[in-house]
């Protein structure tokens, strides 16, 4: 991967998804596709010109652990081994908010903040076959 340290993905976290859905179609001209997460509800793919451009999902435990906290954007910046990246993070002075989950067909998510309580995703994409 050369993505390394790059941000990848953009994603908006809010408990309105229809209000928000409706918002960014309508200003950006994006679609949407819904999509079943399970335990997690619907997660959104907004696509603009028929490609991915960002997400939208559920607010997780997480987040309503933390404040209830107002509908936003994350980030996911890139990293190549997504554990070995994780357990450096607190010998830095950041904190894992949630640890490394493996999101099938997706890749490892893991959600950290840095000394300063700014948080963020990082994100190991899985490996694409080059038979699909």
């Amino acid at each position: 991967m050369n993505e390394h340290g790059k941000i990848i993905w953009n994603e908006l976290v809010t408990a309105d998804q229809k209000k928000a859905g409706d918002f960014y179609s309508s200003l950006l001209g994006w679609t949407r596709q819904e999509i079943d997460a399970g335990p997690l509800g619907t997660y959104t793919s907004f696509q603009k010109d028929g490609k991915d451009v960002a997400g939208m999902m559920n607010p997780t435990k997480t987040d309503y652990e933390q404040e209830s906290k107002p509908p936003r954007w994350n980030a996911y910046i890139a990293v190549e081994e997504i554990e070995a990246v994780a357990n450096r993070v607190a010998e830095l002075g950041g904190k894992i908010l949630e640890p490394v989950n493996d999101i099938p067909g997706t890749g490892k998510i893991c959600m950290i903040a840095d000394p300063t309580g700014a948080m963020i995703l990082l994100m190991q994409p899985a490996l694409k076959s080059d038979n699909i």
